[in-house]
């Protein structure tokens, strides 16, 4: 297997990217009080070691009373958990890597369990709802929905200050701004609501144009979405190319620079009638640099992974070839890399029989 295609440079903007794989955000709920320790630091540290090109960031939560449902999930505000992450970029850079965080809200989710911990204020997001008649907080007033705007804000300057080298906001798998672009969440009948796509993408667009303003024109944007939902994972937010266009143009013309799109399986075709996976159709559709990410180095797809049912495996011949075509433009790798910080090396060097297959358990350690 000639490996080499994923491991030629990338420039987008001010970014300089020595390969094509990425390190997908993988939240992790080690930050005690949202507050990242130096365990958090070195781990991210090892994978710059190893070699992956941009390393992003777990899910890390922007400056809201209940953006997120765990208190060990890291903020991205306030001076403590800022300076927990200055220590995490100063670490990755001494290894010559390169990171951005990922700022996020979770927006609604389902009730927590009885004893639960949950925050002082109720969960927020467009109409209450977290799934099709599932109510689990409150609706946004507008100027709930301004202070938001203005909070990744925030939180994207500070990353620029901090010395991270791009931003990713989340806007996939249900959170928050995902709610906004979702029917099933989005109800209301205010500028932030509507029947289409494109209505209720406003939000989203929004933000973006916030963070563009707060880092200037040549930090790098990503922005991660998916189709499909953690309760319905044949969700198609976008039925058609054409919905796809009237949902992603806008958000490229906000700022958007990197299209990160979420697949289960990233071979699988987004429409009928064309290989094109997301990726492909967002980069077709934009021109815009584009992630693919769904089950990359692994033998079954995630969710038979999360239950240790699948190995790695080395075969990344599809990928290659994807990449190869102009598919898309980088390569994201989640359980591979929770388990083995040296993965992206080890395939550069063609160790392949030395990978060590993704372990369910680390999933409960900073390895």
């Amino acid at each position: 297997m000639v490996t080499s295609p994923l491991f030629t440079p990338l420039q987008i903007k001010s970014l300089k990217l020595k390969n094509r794989f990425v390190m997908a955000p993988m939240t992790r709920g080690f930050s005690p009080n949202g507050v990242p320790p130096p365990d958090v630091a070195a781990y991210y540290q090892r994978r710059a070691r190893g070699n992956v090109g941009l390393i992003l960031s777990e899910g890390t939560v922007i400056h809201r009373p209940s953006s997120a449902n765990n208190p060990d999930f890291p903020h991205f505000y306030g001076p403590e958990a800022l300076d927990g992450w200055q220590k995490v970029i100063d670490a990755v850079h001494e290894t010559g890597g390169v990171m951005a965080p990922q700022i996020w809200h979770m927006g609604i989710g389902p009730p927590s369990k009885p004893g639960g911990w949950v925050p002082e204020a109720p969960f927020e997001g467009p109409s209450g709802l977290y799934g099709p008649d599932l109510a689990g907080g409150i609706a946004m007033s507008e100027g709930d929905i301004h202070d938001t705007v203005k909070a990744y804000a925030d939180a994207a300057s500070d990353a620029k200050r901090l010395g991270f080298d791009s931003v990713e906001i989340h806007g996939a798998h249900g959170y928050l701004i995902d709610e906004f672009f979702w029917q099933a969440t989005n109800r209301r009948a205010d500028a932030y609501g509507g029947k289409t796509l494109r209505e209720r993408s406003r939000f989203a667009v929004e933000v973006v144009q916030a963070v563009r303003l707060a880092v200037g024109a040549d930090f790098p944007i990503l922005l991660r979405l998916s189709q499909w939902k953690p309760l319905d994972y044949s969700m198609k937010l976008a039925r058609t190319p054409g919905e796809m266009a009237d949902w992603l143009a806008p958000l490229a013309d906000a700022g958007v620079d990197v299209f990160h799109c979420s697949q289960r399986r990233f071979w699988e075709p987004e429409f009928p009638d064309s290989s094109l996976n997301f990726a492909g159709w967002a980069k077709k559709l934009t021109g815009k640099t584009t992630i693919t990410v769904g089950s990359v180095g692994l033998s079954r797809e995630f969710t038979g992974a999360f239950k240790g049912e699948g190995a790695e495996t080395h075969s990344l011949d599809e990928v290659i070839r994807r990449l190869e075509d102009g598919e898309f433009d980088l390569v994201a790798v989640g359980r591979a890399l929770l388990s083995d910080p040296n993965w992206v090396e080890k395939v550069e060097r063609g160790l392949f029989s030395e990978l060590i297959g993704f372990n369910p358990a680390d999933l409960g350690r900073l390895s």
